[in-house]
């Protein structure tokens, strides 16, 4: 458990059984790896083509936008290319915690 209280634990399973239909740790899917993302400038994978909006954003990956993104992507970068949400703070929460552990291996 975390300081904030999220479980990196429950954010596996989340991240496991929500997101890896389109993203993977190491590689590419139809969405970029996510390794590393924790701290990453938005739109920074050369090899991954992000939406121009993704990259133009000048979004680093953190906390506050994490959450904003997960809650709401288009809310956060219109005419980007992600459309799935994660409507439970708490499950935004653990996946955050998750992204950060995995960033930091």
């Amino acid at each position: 458990m975390s300081p904030s209280g999220a479980d990196a634990g429950q954010g596996k399973e989340v991240f496991e059984k929500r997101c890896t239909g389109c993203h993977g740790l190491e590689s590419e899917k139809d969405g970029p790896r996510l390794r590393g993302v924790y701290g990453r400038k938005a739109g920074a994978i050369p090899s991954f083509q992000y939406s121009e909006a993704l990259k133009k954003s000048g979004i680093t990956w953190d906390n506050d936008s994490l959450d904003k993104w997960l809650a709401d992507p288009g809310a956060l970068v219109p005419d980007s290319d992600m459309a799935f949400r994660v409507v439970s703070k708490e499950e935004r929460a653990a996946v955050i915690e998750y992204l950060k552990q995995v960033s930091a291996q």
